[in-house]
């Protein structure tokens, strides 16, 4: 069931900024589905590309967000689209959008994957981590806001019992990315593209890791999909709330 939007709710964390009434008419939101069927990222434990999961879960993003009264969000591209990264944040750039948000989901480094077989093919899977981690980079136009945006979402999710992984902090080739809120899963990557490029807040959400056999089928479930996407939605309405990104 969905958490009635609370307005206002986490503005303390929100350092500097001022709590005063939200217009979400006038709070423009891009979601950035991440890679495209020419580039689709990961392939989970099962076989399906990152890409499938990334569209479904910010097709429920942006229902959310409507049920939330935020009416003018866009997709920074449509399912089946090839669009470059830089051609992402220009689109939302040039729509004026208040807050970016870049939606992913995670895999692991080549070590901790085993073969297995699905359907006559051999697969690649790791159970060994589990859970969503939040990105941020402050090489982004406002990294103080994106970082706020952050604490909200990550507390919107630790308090709907979803649990963050902390391994892209270890420091193996591949990883060593600097945990910044442990709680939360916040980590801090300057050189995401996407996120150094966009001219708002930007956030880039790992919603899960599709390797891990077990996490795989939930990701995909349409009810889980609305629950993660619940969750963002209400942090976007504390993040309007809070008055941190002036118009």
């Amino acid at each position: 069931m969905s958490t009635p939007i609370r307005r206002g709710a986490l503005c303390i964390l929100l350092a500097g900024g001022t709590a005063g009434a939200c217009d979400p008419a006038s709070f423009p939101v891009a979601i950035d589905p991440g890679h495209t069927p020419r580039q689709p990222g990961a392939a989970s434990a099962r076989g399906i590309p990152e890409v499938r999961f990334n569209d479904e879960l910010a097709a429920a993003l942006v229902a959310e967000l409507a049920k939330a009264g935020f009416p003018n969000v866009a997709l920074t591209r449509e399912p089946g689209e090839d669009i470059s990264l830089l051609n992402r944040s220009a689109a939302a750039n040039r729509r004026g959008a208040r807050l970016f948000v870049s939606i992913h989901h995670d895999s692991v480094q080549p070590r901790y994957l085993s073969a297995w077989e699905v359907d006559g093919r051999r697969r690649f899977y790791s159970d060994v981590f589990s859970g969503y981690s939040l990105f941020f980079s402050r090489d982004n136009a406002d990294p103080a806001s994106s970082l706020a945006f952050a604490r909200l979402l990550g507390t919107r999710l630790r308090t709907a019992g979803f649990v963050p992984t902390l391994h892209h902090a270890q420091q193996i080739q591949g990883e060593k990315r600097e945990l910044v809120d442990a709680w939360r899963g916040i980590y801090r990557f300057d050189a995401l593209v996407v996120l150094k490029s966009a001219r708002m807040p930007a956030l880039l959400v790992e919603a899960g890791i599709i390797v891990n056999r077990h996490d795989e089928p939930s990701l995909r479930e349409p009810a889980q999909q609305r629950a993660f996407a619940h969750r963002i939605a209400l942090a976007v309405a504390d993040f309007c709330e809070a008055g941190m990104v002036q118009p």
